[in-house]
């Protein structure tokens, strides 16, 4: 009983201890098909899941959230490792994926369900997500005003699992859909030759 005992609580250590060298962030950036690839290419993501995230409806289904009648946003929930790439880091890719001068949609999927939303875990990522926003402001990248909206991260629902990676498992399907929403076409005009944020190999700040 004793031997059991003293395993169980090392596996709950060892699972704790891999889970405290982890993070959470959390955006919403219309069709999550196409925020996981930006993330999840990246040195320092462990994964990148879709869902659904803001809303009060409890274990949403895509066709309830596509209809907008839940509250939720389409969203991706990203772990990662500090050690390796920053909060920081993960607003710079954020804001190169998005319109965030877009209220009502993003790109060809309109409706508050495909707006854009920062889902902050923290007092700090709610201090580096204003900060960050306020130098996308200040830029005067964008003519619009920058209206992505932060919200403090409440219950996040994983989408069907066909959702997951759907851009792994259906790259034509993906490809037509991505060319056909405008969206590389919006980066490129705003962001050009910037528009593939590398990440610094200095020590990671936050």
């Amino acid at each position: 009983m004793d031997q059991l005992f003293i395993l169980l609580i090392f596996s709950i250590f060892t699972s704790f201890s891999a889970t405290a060298e982890t993070k959470i962030a959390t955006f919403a950036g219309g069709c999550f098909w196409c925020m996981e690839p930006p993330f999840e290419k990246q040195e320092g993501v462990i994964r990148a899941v879709s869902g659904y995230t803001g809303g009060s409806e409890k274990d949403p289904v895509y066709k309830q959230v596509a209809r907008g009648k839940t509250g939720h946003r389409e969203a991706v929930q990203i772990t990662f490792d500090p050690k390796k790439i920053s909060y920081n880091d993960l607003l710079e890719i954020f804001w190169r994926s998005i319109d965030p001068t877009d209220a009502g949609g993003q790109f060809v999927d309109r409706g508050k369900q495909y707006a854009s939303g920062i889902f902050y875990h923290n007092e700090e990522q709610k201090k580096l997500a204003l900060a960050s926003k306020k130098n996308i402001i200040a830029s005067k990248r964008f003519k619009s005003q920058i209206v992505t909206p932060l919200f403090k991260a409440n219950e996040f629902y994983p989408a069907e699992e066909y959702h997951q990676d759907y851009y792994k498992k259906n790259p034509i399907r993906y490809n037509f859909y991505r060319y056909n929403s405008g969206r590389d076409q919006f980066i490129d005009k705003h962001w050009g030759k910037e528009r593939n944020y590398k990440v610094p190999k200095s020590v990671i700040r936050s």
